[in-house]
């Protein structure tokens, strides 16, 4: 029997490498309870993009912030180097903003949840991997929630294709970056942070393209908290 062979030109097949790369998450590493003296903390690592995440609480709040119904939620974001700029405290707002929406906070009123987000190193994609981190640093404090969080970003390049999981580089070269935020529960949308520009197809492509990406990490941290269950039995 005769075997069949397809010629395909270097070409083709270096873009349909590149186009199979645009839709694959980077590699996707934790570490839960990293640090001892904290509730929960977990160093999590999207591609080359590290951050350590630690969560203190429900505790004591300060009186100025103390709410009557519910706890308050504080999230603090550290830069690698020097003092936290304008871009990071509007991070901090975004990551607090969603984290609200996902811990039931009237079970622990006149309290304070804490998240501090240490930044180790920004190589594409840091807003999802400190909203990922966090959620992971939740669930090692075994804080309530209603559902857990999953962020997945994608950049829409020039030529119109759209990227998964972008890192610098990538970043850099599009012409937009949107970030999406799912619930664990029916993968709706809780957030969404968006710059540069695109048009509504590509922003229906990327929200697709994301939504399918976050059932990934979703399975990630269920399969994160059984290694650390596992371990501790």
């Amino acid at each position: 029997m005769a075997t069949a062979f397809k010629v395909v030109r270097k070409e083709d097949l270096e873009a349909q490498q590149n186009a199979e790369s645009c839709q694959t998450l980077r590699c996707l590493t934790s570490e839960l309870g990293c640090l001892t003296r904290s509730d929960g903390s977990v160093s999590f690592s999207q591609g080359d993009t590290t951050v350590l995440a630690v969560s203190y609480g429900p505790a004591e709040v300060r009186i100025n912030q103390e709410q009557y119904d519910k706890a308050t939620v504080e999230v603090v974001y550290k830069p690698k180097v020097g003092l936290p700029r304008p871009i990071d405290r509007k991070r901090e707002a975004i990551v607090k903003s969603t984290l609200e929406a996902a811990i039931v906070t009237s079970l622990h009123p006149r309290s304070s949840i804490s998240i501090i987000i240490q930044e180790t190193e920004d190589l594409g994609s840091n807003m999802a991997c400190c909203i990922n981190a966090a959620c992971l640093a939740l669930l090692d404090a075994a804080v309530h929630m209603a559902f857990m969080v999953a962020a997945v970003a994608v950049s829409v390049m020039e030529d119109g294709q759209i990227k998964l999981d972008p890192n610098k580089k990538e970043e850099l070269e599009g012409r937009a970056t949107l970030t999406f935020v799912f619930d664990s529960a029916d993968l709706k949308v809780v957030s969404v942070v968006t710059s540069g520009t695109f048009s509504q197809e590509e922003y229906k492509k990327s929200i697709d393209l994301t939504r399918l990406a976050a059932e990934r990490v979703f399975q990630f941290y269920r399969d994160s908290l059984s290694k650390k269950l596992m371990q501790s039995i």
